[in-house]
Parts: C-alpha cells; sequence; structure tokens
C-alpha cells in the first residue's frame, strides 16, 4: 500500500471537478475537455472483466509518438500532447474551439494488476488499455458444501 499525501480540500476540489463535468454532460463537451489551470484531460471509461482492467480514453488526433502511459501500484497514468498545425496568418477564424497542448490524466484503478503484461492500442482516436489483474484480485468460485 502507497503513502497518500493528505490533502485538506481534496474533496471540495473533486466535487468541483464533478460538477464541471456534469454541467459539460449536460451541455455538451469534447473529447478533451479543459480541467482547473487550464489543462486538457481526455474522457475515459474503466470497466473490470474476469481477468482484466480495460481503460479507454478518448484522445482525437493525437499519434501514439505523442502519447505515454506509466502504471505505478495502483494507477494509471496517461500523458500527451495534441499539436496544432502550423499557425498561418491569413487565416481570419471566426470561432476556435480545438483545443491545443499537452495533457494528463491520472486514473485510478480497482484492484491490483500485473504492470508488466499490460497492452495498448490506439484505434480511431481511441486508446485502449488492458491490463491484467493480479491473482489475488481474481475473483474465485467457492463451493458451497450441504
Amino acid at each position: 500500500m502507497a503513502l497518500v499525501r493528505w490533502e485538506p480540500f481534496e474533496g471540495m476540489t473533486r466535487l468541483r471537478e464533478e460538477m464541471d463535468r456534469l454541467f459539460e454532460d449536460f451541455f455538451g463537451s469534447t473529447p478533451l475537455r479543459l480541467r482547473d489551470g487550464g489543462l486538457l484531460e481526455p474522457a475515459i471509461e474503466v470497466a473490470e472483466t474476469d481477468e482484466a482492467v480495460v481503460v479507454k480514453a478518448q484522445v482525437p488526433g493525437v499519434s501514439k509518438d505523442n502519447l505515454n502511459l506509466t502504471i505505478t501500484d495502483d494507477t494509471l497514468t496517461l500523458k500527451g500532447e495534441v499539436k496544432a498545425e502550423e499557425e498561418q496568418k491569413e487565416k481570419n477564424y471566426y470561432r476556435r474551439e480545438i483545443r491545443y497542448g499537452s495533457f494528463q490524466r491520472t486514473i485510478p484503478l480497482p484492484v491490483a494488476v500485473k504492470a508488466d503484461q499490460a497492452k495498448a492500442q490506439l484505434k480511431d482516436g481511441i486508446l485502449q488499455v488492458t491490463i491484467p489483474k493480479s491473482e489475488e484480485a481474481k475473483s474465485k468460485s467457492i463451493p458451497i458444501e450441504a
């Protein structure tokens, strides 16, 4: 078990982030949304199967060369960068909603995993990371005696 630094206002920060997500989901959001401090943050899904934990992240426009994954203890950290095309001075923008810049998202994993056996695949702007569960985390069937 890793030591975690206690942050007295962490609950308030998380509440604000969840409220922001609620409004973004209701009014529409982009796959890479802005988080506090101007950082981009990809939308994710975390699922668990009998054998593995599967994490999906929306990273449209990001090449695999601009992505970095790290698994430590019970978290998956996704870092990347959305690079802008060369700026053209003669363009007069009426609206610019496409965001460019670096992003990072740390995702807590629900169970213990085998980090050295993780596999990642990038297809159509969706990054899928499959991380096998450790033996202790797999559910075991227990026979019932009569």
